[in-house]
């Protein structure tokens, strides 16, 4: 995939560490057509990961379910300001990608 693929923002606010991030992503089902009839196959991320400061953090499975340029957004506690977080996909293709940010 396209390298600056996940935008993603660490904010802590009263201990609780907010992540934000953005991947681009075609996400295909497999199950449309192209404008010649012809299926477009299945082309979306599998599994996304999470970690910081030596812990992981989340793991997602997904499917062709999740709209393309999925956006994702959780909380956790015990984040420190200044550690790195890590997020992390894997596609049905093999393809990946990741992007770190300092939480702030």
């Amino acid at each position: 995939m396209a390298t600056n693929s996940i935008k993603i923002r660490a904010q802590l606010k009263d201990g609780v560490t907010t992540v934000k991030a953005l991947m681009t992503h075609p996400m295909e089902t497999g199950a449309r057509k192209d404008s010649d009839g012809k299926m477009i196959p299945a082309h979306f991320i599998q599994e996304v990961t999470c970690e910081s400061g030596g812990r992981k953090l989340l793991t997602a499975y997904w499917s062709g379910g999740v709209s393309k340029n999925p956006y994702l957004s959780f909380k956790f506690n015990g984040g420190k300001a200044g550690e790195m977080l890590k997020l992390a996909w894997m596609d049905n293709k093999g393809e990946s990608a990741s992007a770190e940010a300092e939480i702030k």
